[in-house]
């Protein structure tokens, strides 16, 4: 069963970031306001650090059975330790690091939705070997 899970979420992280891509490229305001919201209060602060905890175990529990199993062990393994770390820090700092970063992140729409694109795309063909195999 949380194997089922986790191959989900994997696919879904997959989907989201071909989706993102999508945004980025075709309608690049909507995806800056997006990307600008993140650590925008408390609230969504806690729920990105939820996310990426689930996600990196996801990515940790169904790499094994993954084309390039170690890239996403390690991939799921930077995305918990680095939750983590926001974790010890007020959501404010955070907030004021996404204040700065974003913006000038985001002048480079085009190459954040390629490399989402990208990225999608390779989690998708790696989820989709792991459930041929």
């Amino acid at each position: 069963m949380i194997d089922m899970l986790a191959f989900g979420i994997v696919v879904l992280t997959g989907v989201y970031l071909c989706a993102l891509a999508g945004v980025s490229l075709f309608i690049p305001s909507r995806a800056t306001r997006f990307l600008l919201g993140f650590a925008g209060s408390e609230r969504v602060h806690y729920l990105e650090l939820g996310i990426r905890f689930v996600v990196g175990g996801a990515f940790v529990i169904n790499s094994p059975g993954m084309l390039a199993p170690r890239v996403f062990t390690i991939f799921g393994w930077v995305l918990l330790v680095t939750t983590a770390g926001l974790l010890l820090f007020p959501w404010k700092w955070h907030q004021r690091f996404a204040e700065e970063a974003v913006p000038r992140a985001t002048r480079y729409i085009t190459l954040i939705g390629l490399c989402s694109l990208a990225l999608g795309g390779f989690i998708l063909a790696a989820a989709i070997r792991s459930s041929a195999t």
